[in-house]
Formats: C-alpha cells, sequence, structure tokens
C-alpha cells in the first residue's frame, strides 16, 4: 500500500491530498497494474477513453494526426505522465493521438467507475480533475486571441508548439513543405529559407517529408 501512496504522489490528480486521504484511495480503489513491453500499443487514435493509464515509468511514443492524416507529430512523453486525462469525459471521449511504448514501460490504471467514485468521495482528487479540465479550457481559448506572429520563423515555432502534446523535447513532423507553407499562407521558398535557417543553427534536422526538433524548447532561445 505505501508503494501505491508514493507512487500516486507523482500525478496531479493525487497531489495535494492528506496522507489519510492517501491512504483511503490506496486500499479501497480498485487499480489495475500493467507493464508494457516496448513497441506494444497502449492506445490508438480514436479509441474509447475508459480507463486512466498513469505512466509511472518508461517513456511512451505519442503519434498524432491532423483530420485528414495527411501530416503527422510524433513526440516522446516521460513517466511520470497521464495519458490524455481531458478525454475520459465531454462530447467525444475517444484518444485523440495514438500512445505506443518506446521504452518498457510500467502503469497503473483505473477505470472509469472507479474514477467517478474518487470524483464523489475525494475533494481534492476533484478539484484535481477540474483544474486540468479548466486549463486545457482557457489554453484553447487563448489561442484566438494571441498576438499575430510577427516573422515567418515566429509563425514556425508557434506551429510546432501549437501541434505538440508537451511543450518540450524531441518531436519529429511528418509533413511536406508545400503543407508547411499552405498552412502558414506563405510560400514554399520562403519557408524552407527559414527551416533552413533553424537547420543552420542545429535547431532541427530537415530530411524529405520529415522535420526533426531534438529539443522544441530551445527554439524559444
Amino acid at each position: 500500500m505505501f508503494e501505491i501512496y508514493d507512487r500516486l504522489l507523482q500525478f496531479t490528480l493525487f497531489q495535494g491530498m492528506s496522507h489519510a486521504d492517501l491512504m483511503q484511495v490506496a486500499g479501497h480503489t480498485k487499480f489495475s497494474f500493467s507493464k508494457l513491453a516496448a513497441g506494444k500499443r497502449l492506445a490508438r487514435e480514436g479509441d474509447a477513453c475508459t480507463q486512466l493509464h498513469f505512466v509511472v515509468s518508461g517513456m511512451l511514443r505519442a503519434e498524432t494526426s491532423c483530420d485528414d492524416h495527411s501530416w503527422r507529430v510524433v513526440e516522446q512523453v516521460s513517466a511520470p505522465y497521464t495519458v490524455q486525462p481531458e478525454r475520459i469525459f465531454g462530447i467525444s471521449q475517444r484518444y485523440t493521438s495514438s500512445f505506443t511504448a518506446k521504452t518498457p514501460c510500467s502503469l497503473i490504471s483505473i477505470d472509469k467507475q472507479e474514477v467517478l467514485l474518487l470524483l464523489d468521495t475525494q475533494l481534492v482528487f476533484r478539484l484535481n480533475m477540474l483544474n486540468i479540465m479548466a486549463a486545457e479550457t482557457h489554453r484553447l481559448q487563448h489561442h484566438a486571441w494571441r498576438a499575430a506572429p510577427r516573422t515567418l520563423r515566429d509563425a514556425l515555432v508557434r506551429f510546432f508548439f501549437a501541434h505538440s502534446l508537451y511543450p518540450a523535447g524531441a518531436k519529429t513532423f511528418y509533413i511536406l513543405m508545400n503543407q508547411l507553407a499552405l498552412i502558414l499562407n506563405d510560400s514554399r521558398i520562403d519557408v524552407s529559407r527559414v527551416l533552413n535557417q533553424l537547420q543552420d543553427e542545429q535547431l532541427l534536422t530537415l530530411h524529405r517529408g520529415r522535420i526533426e526538433i531534438p529539443s522544441l524548447e530551445h527554439l524559444l532561445m
């Protein structure tokens, strides 16, 4: 039980709980413990989200595609990580990304019925869940009111950040230069020029139909 207690404290949904509350959760909640071998899929885009998955150790490969699947983003997320908790409720209760184990992973999972019970009985858990939902809503509402990027470089950096699940770490964008230019409403030549400047600064690497960014956060420096 103490091992579960320590593991739960890694995750935002359980932070702020008293020792007594956490011990009650650890003793009365039905947790599922599992191992995921490297290369095994945890969830596919479009799958129903019927559980909360907490990645206790290891690293996941997350892949997100645009609506018509003409381009996609692949990134890595490391433990401790909660897999799209905002998707367990709402109009579309389905994953928007596919998650595969990049390294061997250990997970704790909770069925939706157990989540509802925690929301009903644990005030701090309920507030943490509301904060996650509210933060996501605020972030999306703010997008429409941000100042326009002043340069094409700024627009590219914003594009990379806007289409990442986590605003740091390695990302790979599988997108053609023509597609990127169309999205940014600029010419292919200008987009190529700026991307090559970023490559010269060792901030990304260009390949045919692929842009590799070793550390997204470095684009802001």
